[in-house]
């Protein structure tokens, strides 16, 4: 006989976002996600933790948790979470985020991956686009960045800011700020809040077409002979100086 929440699964993999752990599933909740299906392998142990960590969204996890052998947890998950807490839920609207992304006057800036390649650092700047507050991430090229990976690694905080790959033709309108070793220094700089932040690949930097549309380079204070910052660390020092000399 065919396990109901396997079946259900089953029947919503392909079009659902992947909400991989407890934490993952516990932002997409409290950010207005509309989860269908959510598994555990120990419901009293994912409840207990919510009392624990996340007492807003517990009652509605109690409402929402179906517990399943582990065997069938672990087929629905590339990498079992140590939470053995996992999800489906549904994507946001791409109408809904360009939206959000277009609507000016900006409260708070745009951040661009030109090109990015490691799924992980993608989820990280989410994560802290997230926790800045900024309008969105857009990213460029061919990365999902709708990818379960860069979902685990945001944390399911893509629900807390609008998420979308676009072509460069398609970036929001304002200014663009580029980081780039040869930009002039961001302490000597007060960033907008309409700014479009752009942040070139992690290894061969801003592309040819995200130059052509930038209108200031700014460069991060680095110590001489170091080579280059993490994309993560490199957007939460220019998030940072947004919010310091913001109004």
């Amino acid at each position: 006989m065919t396990d109901p929440a396997a079946a259900a699964w089953h029947r919503l993999a392909e079009t659902s976002v992947l909400l991989d752990g407890f934490h993952a599933l516990k932002h997409a909740l409290r950010f207005g996600a509309e989860v269908p299906l959510a598994v555990t392998t120990d419901r009293e142990a994912a409840l207990t933790l919510a009392a624990e960590l996340a007492p807003d969204v517990r009652d509605t996890l109690d409402a929402l948790l179906t517990e399943v052998p582990e065997n069938t947890y672990r087929s629905f998950v590339p990498r079992p979470h140590p939470t053995a807490v996992a999800a489906l839920a549904v994507r946001p609207a791409r109408e809904a985020n360009l939206q959000k992304l277009g609507h000016t006057p900006r409260s708070a800036p745009v951040i661009v991956l030109d090109n990015p390649r490691n799924l992980g650092n993608a989820g990280a700047v989410i994560r802290l686009a997230a926790g800045f507050g900024a309008t969105g991430v857009v990213t460029t090229g061919t990365l999902d960045p709708w990818h379960p990976t860069v979902v685990r690694a945001g944390a399911g905080l893509h629900y807390a800011t609008a998420v979308e790959r676009l072509t460069i033709d398609e970036l929001p309108s304002g200014p663009v700020f580029a980081l780039d070793p040869e930009g002039d220094d961001i302490r000597s700089l007060k960033l907008p809040d309409d700014a479009v932040l752009a942040f070139g690949s992690e290894r061969s930097g801003l592309s040819t077409e995200l130059r052509a549309r930038t209108d200031h380079l700014v460069a991060l204070p680095m110590r001489p002979q170091v080579s280059s910052y993490n994309l993560a660390t490199s957007v939460a020092m220019t998030l940072y100086h947004w919010s310091t000399t913001s109004p």
